[in-house]
This record gives C-alpha cells, structure tokens and sequence, in this order.
C-alpha cells in the first residue's frame, strides 16, 4: 500500500509539468533580464520556505537538489510561462495541499460557465451558468466528467486540474469528455467567457483566511453570507459557506439554534477560513472546553482550545460535508465524531487540513502585480492522534446524489439529514432551500 501511494503522489506531483508540456497556451519568448527575474522569484519563495515551512526536514525530499533541478530549468526555459510552471512545480513536490504559488489576480477574467465537483470517487458537473457557452452547448448537471482536455478528474488529480485550469493557466476554451445519465458519452468544447477586471490585491493577500478559499473560489465565498431555513420549532438548518464570521454573529446563529430541537449544519462545498471562526463555532455546541487540534509548526507544539462560553446549543447536531468541505470544516465534522456529538453525512471530505501563511512579494518575472506563495507553518493533529491532511473524513453515513439528482435538483443528503432530526422533507424540497445564485460577471 505504501509503494502505491508513493507512486500515486508522484504522479499527481508530476502533473503540473505534463499539463504545461501538452496544453496549448501563448508563450513569449524570454529575455535575459527576464530570466533573471524568474531566478530572483525561485529565490524569494525558497527562502521563506527554508524559513517557515513547518517541517524543516521537507518530509525527507531533497529540497536543495528540487530548487537547484529548477534552477537549472529555469535557465533552460523557454518563455516566461515555462518558468512560472517550473516554480509552480517545485511547490507541488512537498505534495502539501496548503504549499503553492500564488498568482496574481489576472486582468482577464476566465468564466467557464460551468462548475463540477467529486462525487463519490467520480466527477459531474453540478450547475451551469444560464445564457453561457455550457448551456449552448447542452451542458447539463448530472453529466460526468470523463476528461478535462484530456485528464481524467480523480480524487487525486481535481485539484490539481482545477487549480492549473483557473489560475495557473486559463484557457479560452475547455474540451470536456462527457457521459451523460443514459451513459452516451460525447466530447464537446466549450469556450470561456472572458471578462476584463479589476484586481484587488489587498484582498488577494490579505492574511489569516483559508488559502483553498483565496485561490479558487474567494469571491462567492466572501460575497455568501449564512443561511437558514426553520422548520417549526423542530428543526433549524444552517447553511454555512464559510468560517469568516465574527463572534457576534456566531453567537446569534447558535442563540436561534437554540430554540430548536434540532440543528443541521450544512457545511457542503464550505472550503475553510480562520481559525477564530471554527473555535466560535465549536464552542456554540459545546457546553465544555473542546480541544479541537494539536498545532504541530516548526517551533512549538501547542493545543487548539476552545474556551468555555454561555449555553450553547444542546440539541440533535447533524453535519453535512462533501468532497469540497476543507480546512475548518473537517476540523468541526471531525470534533463532532471523535466526540460523539452528533451525526456526520454526506461525502467524504477534501482532507486538506493544514494551517498556512500567505507571503506576498513584488513584482515577480512575468506578472503585472505583485505575486505571492502560500506556506504551511503548522500541521494539525486531531484527539485520536491522528491528521486529516491527505485523508479526510469519512461521514457516519454516506448519502450521495446520483446523476439523475444533479439534473433534477434533489437533495437526498439534506432530506436524510432532516429524517434522522425527525422532520419529513422531501429530496426535491430539500433541492431548493438554498438555490445557487451565480456571483456577478
């Protein structure tokens, strides 16, 4: 098994160097001085790495001969694009999900028009914009996934896909390998809406907020707000995007959870944030302190504690995660469990569970603002001795929408989540609660 997944990670931390070498983008030649900006932004990265990384040992890589192997390419490199994958690259072989070159917000917006999401261990598209080239072209929720130009989106391999494709390097255009619920498969191409915009780079940087929610999905999940539905005094259902709350406002949702039997927290597609927000909320269903995380960094060991706060919510819990539920949010699904507080469903979770630090810098070669690198400084270690990172959560029990529930919009995880609290809400209701509102071009 150990040899496997050796093998797996390699692979998975080869694939940004294969995407460049086979995906069709402009490349510039580079000059001199360029070359020499490229060296200077290895540098830079490298040495906060050498000085912040949280395992100083770099999980046993050979650090000095990854960053002299990238230097070497980088001299070789052929456009500025090359260089930038190359740096992109010697990130990935710490196959940390937090460690990553961060670009800066390009002045071309790319919308695909479409979003897709693992399910179980397979990939559909959950939702399509109206009026996009998706829709045109008869893009619909419930198809799967069989390739991405020309990658199959895995367990393994989506982030990685979905990274590159939105930030690293969009593209006009997308060639999607599809099977649809009577199992045709088809391949179609669909272009991308380009939008021009306008970066802001004090949000871009700004620290203390969960890195997968800066990188690939910041503006929904700043612009969302928490959602709930009450169902009589019986049943309050919490929709919570992500941990970017106050105290205040965490204090107000569990004060109304309160007057409920029962609570569902649905943290599905809830992609992390800070820290401060997940103890709020822990403490608000707790009614003792709860140690939620060791906090292993380079210097200290150091225990994740909630402080006691005014009655919480005491009621039935049930959690909803999913495969895009990362950071903060498997932290709390998982306190649940190893608690036994409550009931955790859905899918099994992300396991991207690390504490990182974003270090912005100048102006780096090829880019027109300032660009950046996400480091991790702190690996976390659950009450069972054990980390999520790379392993997730595991629901209680594992409800998944087939194929035909993504077209129709049916929501079997929320209506067995609100079964179990003892309230019948059907799959086709639960699928409107909270419709999706697409965020502004």
């Amino acid at each position: 098994m150990k040899v496997e997944n050796a093998r797996t990670r390699a692979v998975v931390g080869a694939f940004i160097c294969v995407v460049l070498a086979t995906t069709a983008f402009c490349q510039q030649q580079m000059t001199s001085f360029e070359r020499k900006r490229a060296q200077a932004t290895l540098h830079d990265i490298d040495s906060d790495v050498r000085k912040h990384y949280y395992d100083p040992k770099f999980h046993g890589l050979d650090w000095d001969g990854k960053v002299r192997e990238t230097e070497q390419k980088i001299d070789k490199a052929d456009s500025v694009s090359q260089a930038l994958l190359d740096i992109a690259a010697l990130l990935d072989s710490l196959n940390d999900s937090h460690t990553l070159l961060i670009p800066p917000p390009p002045r071309l917006g790319h919308d695909y028009g479409w979003q897709a999401q693992l399910i179980g261990e397979r990939c559909y598209v959950i939702r399509v914009r109206p009026g996009s080239d998706a829709e045109a072209k008869g893009l619909k929720p419930g198809d799967e996934i069989l390739g991405i130009n020309g990658y199959a989106p895995t367990r393994k391999t989506f982030e990685k896909i979905s990274y590159f494709f939105d930030k690293l390097r969009p593209q006009s255009s997308l060639r999607l390998a599809l099977r649809d619920a009577t199992g045709e498969e088809r391949t179609v191409n669909i272009a991308a809406k380009i939008i021009e915009r306008h970066a802001v780079l004090e949000d871009h940087f700004a620290s203390g907020l969960d890195i997968r929610a800066k990188i690939r999905n910041m503006d929904r999940a700043r612009a969302s707000a928490p959602r709930v539905v009450e169902m009589g005094d019986e049943l309050m259902i919490l929709k919570f995007p992500h941990f970017f709350s106050t105290e205040s406002a965490i204090d107000s949702l569990i004060g109304n959870a309160r007057k409920h039997k029962a609570l569902i927290l649905d943290l599905r597609g809830n992609l992390g944030g800070e820290t401060s927000t997940l103890e709020f909320l822990v403490a608000g269903v707790f009614d003792k302190e709860i140690k939620i995380a060791d906090r292993l960094s380079r210097d200290e060991h150091k225990a994740m504690v909630t402080r006691k706060r005014g009655r919480g919510f005491d009621g039935k819990l049930l959690v909803l995660v999913d495969s895009l539920s990362s950071s903060a949010s498997e932290l709390f699904a998982r306190v649940i469990q190893i608690e036994k507080r409550g009931v955790v469903l859905g899918d099994h979770s992300a396991g991207m569970v690390m504490e990182a630090q974003i270090y912005g810098y100048g102006f780096g070669v090829g880019f027109g603002s300032p660009y950046g690198a996400s480091i991790t400084e702190a690996d976390l270690i659950m009450a069972d001795g054990k980390s999520l990172e790379g392993v997730g959560v595991t629901p209680d029990e594992v409800v998944l929408p087939t194929a035909a529930d993504l077209e129709a919009g049916r929501d079997p995880a929320l209506a067995r989540a609100a079964e179990i609290a003892g309230v019948k809400l059907s799959p086709e209701s639960a699928g409107k609660l909270f419709p999706y509102e697409w965020p502004p071009d």
